[in-house]
């Protein structure tokens, strides 16, 4: 029971981080692009990254797409990691990999909600 209710708070601290920065992308914030910039990815993909990473969010939700709504979260979350890591920036990697993890986790877990 107390591993259910952790696992309820981790995803929806998951599901609560995808929809803020999905729609920081997908309204194209400054700080948004200019992390995209770096990269030379430019608006549109930023804005399609943002769509992506908010119907993962709401993926996560539900039970039968619970796996590939955190499926397609980690998958952002690790292009963002190979990006940095191209560019050296082992300080940003840092911060992206105990999110990578925690998409991991609840997938481990599985969906609170799942009947077994």
């Amino acid at each position: 029971m107390i591993v259910k209710i952790l696992n309820a708070g981790l995803m929806f601290f998951a599901v609560f981080m995808g929809i803020k920065h999905g729609w920081n992308m997908l309204m194209a914030k400054p700080e948004m692009l200019e992390m995209f910039g770096k990269w030379n990815l430019d608006k549109n993909f930023v804005v399609v990254n943002g769509a992506v990473t908010l119907l993962s969010a709401i993926l996560i939700l539900f039970p039968k797409t619970f796996v590939w709504g955190n499926f397609l979260m980690a998958l952002g979350i690790l292009l963002i990691i190979c990006m940095q890591l191209l560019h050296k920036d082992l300080k940003g990697v840092a911060i992206e990999v105990p999110f990578l993890l925690l998409n991991l986790i609840i997938i481990y877990l599985q969906h609170p909600l799942k009947s077994n």
